[in-house]
């Protein structure tokens, strides 16, 4: 697996509060093998609330979970608090961005970029993928002229909904959001036609994120008739393990076989 790791905004991190690490938005890139890839990409989003993000289990890991299958994984390292909206959300397009404009070099296909999230990185990706738009033509920076918008979302115990004071809506909105605010990221209330095809798992026994904010969301894109699969677990609290586990190996299996349903994963793993 080859890896690196660059600077999302190198001229200049937009509403920087400082020049720490964590005020510099970052990915790394983790290819598989040449003649394992399929020419899709996940960009990768992990939890951790708005507060903080975890990048093992939830990050690289899955990255290389991704590689072994023949899926690009690439790891956002995005702002959390003391930042608010929009800084997470300009972290994530700018990534997605970024992948599609330098797919050539990548040996990717532009129209075969996910993305990936994980409980408030599920909500950041289903941000993503709710609030996209087909980039500046006229942009000086090449990666701004493309498109944010995913070709697949994956979402793993996300958050969605915002309708409820939380934790996470407080790191991401302060302690007295606006109704208009809530509405607008509350991400069951932004899907239309165009929201990718999606995959969620949640559990229904989830007592940190409940299983609802999932099921909304699948209900939202059945809606509008956008493609859903929702791969709803009757064991496992939050996170689902960690890595480890039943319950991670389960949801793993599912979203392996809808990723090769749409052709982006290979059918097995390497031999050793």
């Amino acid at each position: 697996m080859q890896s690196e790791t660059i600077a999302l905004w190198p001229d200049g991190v937009p509403g920087a509060l400082g020049t720490a690490e964590a005020d510099t938005p970052t990915l790394t890139v983790h290819l598989p093998p040449p003649e394992q890839a399929t020419g899709a990409a996940m960009l990768i989003c992990p939890g951790g609330g708005y507060g903080t993000v975890m990048m093992s289990y939830e990050g690289h890991d899955i990255a290389e979970w991704l590689n072994e299958h023949g899926i690009a994984g690439i790891v956002l390292k995005y702002r959390v608090s003391p930042y608010r909206h929009p800084a997470p959300l300009m972290d994530a397009q700018r990534a997605l961005r970024w992948v599609r404009a330098n797919a050539k070099s990548l040996h990717l296909d532009a129209r075969r970029i996910g993305i990936m999230g994980f409980s408030a990185g599920g909500h950041l990706a289903a941000t993503v993928g709710t609030h996209f738009d087909g980039g500046e033509s006229q942009a000086a920076d090449p990666v701004e002229r493309v498109s944010s918008r995913p070709n697949f979302m994956v979402l793993v115990y996300p958050v969605i909904t915002f309708s409820e004071p939380s934790g996470t809506r407080q790191n991401l909105l302060g302690a007295t959001p606006t109704a208009a605010e809530i509405a607008l990221l509350s991400n069951e209330k932004q899907v239309t036609a165009r929201t990718p095809p999606t995959f969620l798992v949640h559990s229904k026994l989830d007592r940190s994120v409940p299983v609802a904010n999932s099921a909304m969301f699948y209900d939202a894109l059945k809606a509008h008739q956008a493609p859903a699969d929702f791969l709803e677990l009757q064991t496992g609290d939050h996170g689902l393990g960690c890595g480890h586990g039943e319950e991670w190996a389960l949801w793993q299996q599912h979203c392996l076989t809808w990723l090769r349903d749409w052709g982006l994963a290979t059918d097995s793993s390497p031999k050793a």
